[in-house]
């Protein structure tokens, strides 16, 4: 019997999780102090913000971080997800490159968002927080985050922005059916948003995370939860490269290309981080890693690598991550998550020592390719997703054409159910 999924037991899930800045060759910059543009070596800012256990994540060079058991119960709601192999999608491309992915939409928000949403609920409350307050594009993050703190006794506050509020209104339900409270930046709740709030702005996630760090600086019984770019964020996603890497064990193959959508870096760090650390340790094998992002936004491939704020406001210390300028707007395109204008400083230094490649797509042939592997793996990808699954295609036409064999393993890191006005619009003919 051929298989095309590889599942594996609740006691094969990761114990800890996987800490890059332990193996790479050279070490990331600092984050800088935005008023004096020194080092920040004092966590002050920062605990005002984050909790403890999260700071302490941020900055540990441990190579392995514990997972607490009341985690570990909540993730054992939904992980491990399954590893497929996309045999109908090998056909239909006539290709004979491998093709397998990690499907992260089994998660109760239906996105691999939930991985560091629970932990980061977790720490606050343990730290005695009463309130997340935290920014969304597409929703996902916003959906896990309430998700999260509604489990851990916590309150969420998500200011979601506007032209995804406008586009995908079903995840503003989903937010709110888990009790969290929901606002379209830019809004008029703050000093921030009400200079933008009564133009024609679509908002960015630079904007709204300007508008939920003002909320929490505002509320001493709150802090911040950010949802990728961050260490502790990639931290806390390994475990879906943890994962697939006793998946594809079981499958009896090794990957040779890894592929990931890039945003803010979480899903796609989380996936290729645990391989290449392997590499980095041992020595033994080498992968071809495969950003891929929005050509309106692309950071990686048109960005400059360089210090800059998270946040348009500037109020967030300085990280030095390839950036479009944090005043940088993104054009109107679905895939709210990957509308960012900085990326990841721990992809963002990868990239620039050489271990990753990148590439940008337009949206309508991410749609298309969303289209393709919905009619040939069933599933309906995410936008973000889409972009990840158009890189591949391009990948297993290559193979077809140079008659090269690649096993290609990439992370389908979400489901687009609640994204069908996307294609609605894709098929109409309306996307920008």
């Amino acid at each position: 019997m051929r298989m095309i999924a590889y599942r594996l037991n609740g006691g094969d899930m990761p114990r800890t999780w996987y800490n890059i800045l332990a193996d790479l060759p050279k070490p990331l910059a600092p984050p800088l102090d935005p008023r004096t543009k020194a080092p920040l070596t004092d966590p002050a800012p920062l605990l005002r913000l984050f909790p403890k256990a999260l700071v302490e994540q941020e900055m540990s060079a441990a190579r392995e971080i514990s997972i607490p058991e009341a985690v570990l119960e909540l993730y054992e709601r939904y992980r491990p997800t399954p590893l497929f192999r996309a045999r109908r999608l090998e056909k239909a491309l006539d290709t004979p490159a491998h093709i397998y992915y990690k499907y992260e939409g089994v998660s109760p928000t239906g996105s691999h968002k939930p991985n560091t949403a629970i932990p980061q609920a977790y720490y606050n409350a343990q730290e005695g927080v009463e309130t997340l307050v935290t920014e969304t594009g597409a929703g996902q993050w916003g959906s896990a985050l309430a998700l999260a703190t509604r489990l851990l006794g916590l309150n969420a506050r998500v200011y979601m922005v506007r032209v995804s509020y406008e586009q995908k209104p079903l995840r503003r339900v989903v937010m709110e059916t888990y009790g969290g409270q929901v606002f379209p930046s830019p809004s008029n709740r703050t000093h921030f948003g009400r200079q933008l709030h009564d133009t024609d702005s679509p908002g960015s996630l630079g904007i709204a995370i300007s508008e939920a760090i003002e909320d929490v600086l505002a509320d001493e019984k709150a802090k911040y939860a950010l949802g990728s770019v961050l260490n502790h964020v990639l931290l806390h996603q390994t475990v879906i490269g943890l994962e697939a890497m006793k998946q594809m064990e079981l499958a009896g193959e090794a990957p040779t290309i890894l592929v990931g959508a890039v945003g803010g870096g979480s899903n796609f760090g989380g996936l290729v981080l645990p391989f290449l650390g392997e590499s980095l340790r041992n020595g033994n094998r080498s992968y071809r890693i495969i950003a891929v992002e929005p050509e309106s936004c692309p950071s990686l491939t048109r960005g400059e690598y360089r210090y800059d704020f998270g946040d348009t406001a500037g109020l967030t210390p300085l990280l030095k991550m390839h950036t479009l300028g944090h005043d940088f707007v993104p054009p109107k395109i679905h895939a709210g998550g990957l509308r960012y204008h900085g990326m990841a400083p721990i992809i963002s230094h990868l990239y620039e020592l050489g271990y990753i490649e990148a590439r940008a797509y337009p949206q309508k042939a991410v749609f298309e390719a969303g289209e393709f592997f919905a009619q040939t793996e069933g599933i309906i990808p995410a936008p973000e997703a889409a972009h990840a699954i158009k890189a591949v295609i391009d990948l297993a036409i290559e193979a077809r054409l140079t008659g090269t064999k690649p096993v290609i393993l990439f992370n389908l890191c979400g489901h687009g159910l609640l994204d069908l006005s996307a294609y609605d619009d894709f098929h109409a003919g309306r996307l920008e």
